[in-house]
């Protein structure tokens, strides 16, 4: 089996190692010409100067009649959507495109539609796992037809964590994205209520807690033992104050969606919508609110205003 990936950032880059691991021909792009050849020397990935070249080197002599697989990890927006209206010309009915980046679940229905219209079909496959998915395997969950489904099966049992777990045909196209995109509003409120439960464990000075003690004695038969834990615990191992952090969160824009969705669909969460605030919070350098309620206790109650 043959297929292109275009984009070998962090992930894409790590999944062509993998699809190599299985015995799947890649045929790979990306606008860095070191990293590409630096992936055929490494992972015996077939090197492309081009997306046409990608796609003209997936012609496999032995079945002529094989579908032409395209797969994108490309950051959401522009640059998938100019990529996929380069690549669509240069394809023929039967091929398949692949969207494995965090695009709008809205986009993936609109371009899977565009798509079937030419007669090419169109997978949308929400891609968890991130710099661990070269070891441990990917989290797949992937919309489209079940023709398109069965078609990439062995390719999603390849980045999958084993054959028969780890990936999972999840419904038509938009499906892949939109469990993806409610996962990433799941994760932004585990992160933030373990962010804060580890706050209030380090400010309780008269004990003297050993986060790192504890975070590891958490992953033991505890209730809130999860992968999160798991890293978290191994990050304070080394250092527990973060001084050289700065406390800026940044938000990819899934959990922005999720709680979109919520309003639209009129479903309280209030966790997820305050965890995606909280990290709005950390990103405002200017604190033009936090001055002005200074400025009205100050007003209406003669407290002191904290200069800068």
């Amino acid at each position: 089996m043959r297929l292109a990936m275009i984009g070998l950032g962090k992930m894409g880059g790590n999944m062509v190692r993998r699809l190599r691991r299985a015995g799947i021909e890649v045929v790979g792009f990306d606008r860095d010409a070191k990293t590409v050849a630096g992936l055929a020397a490494e992972a015996g990935m077939i090197a492309a100067t081009s997306v046409n070249d990608a796609v003209a080197k997936l012609a496999v002599p032995a079945e002529p009649a094989a579908p032409k697989i395209v797969w994108l990890m490309l950051p959401s927006g522009a640059p998938t959507e100019d990529q996929l209206r380069d690549l669509t010309p240069l394809l023929a009915t039967g091929d398949i495109v692949v969207d494995g980046g965090n695009s709008n679940y809205k986009e993936s229905q609109r371009r899977g539609a565009m798509l079937a219209e030419q007669g090419i079909g169109f997978m949308d496959a929400g891609t968890s796992g991130g710099v661990w998915g070269l070891e441990n395997g990917y989290c797949l969950m992937v919309g489209g037809t079940k023709e398109v489904a069965q078609v990439l099966e062995p390719v999603l049992k390849a980045l999958a964590p084993a054959p028969d777990r780890g990936w999972a045909h999840v419904g038509p196209v938009g499906a892949g994205h939109y469990s993806k995109m409610i996962h990433n509003g799941i994760e932004y409120g585990m992160m933030q209520a373990l962010a804060e439960g580890l706050d209030l464990l380090k400010g309780k000075q008269e004990f003297n807690f050993d986060l790192a003690q504890l975070t590891e004695l958490w992953r033991h038969s505890s209730v809130v033992r999860s992968w999160l834990l798991d890293l978290t615990a191994e990050g304070l191992k080394g250092d527990q104050e973060l001084a050289n952090i700065a406390p800026f969160v940044s938000d990819s824009g899934e959990g922005r969606w999720t709680v979109i969705d919520s309003i639209e669909q009129g479903i309280a969460a209030p966790v997820l919508t305050l965890a995606l605030q909280m990290r709005f919070a950390s990103q405002d350098e200017k604190g033009y609110s936090y001055r002005l309620l200074s400025l009205m206790r100050n007003a209406f109650g003669g407290h002191a205003v904290k200069s800068q």
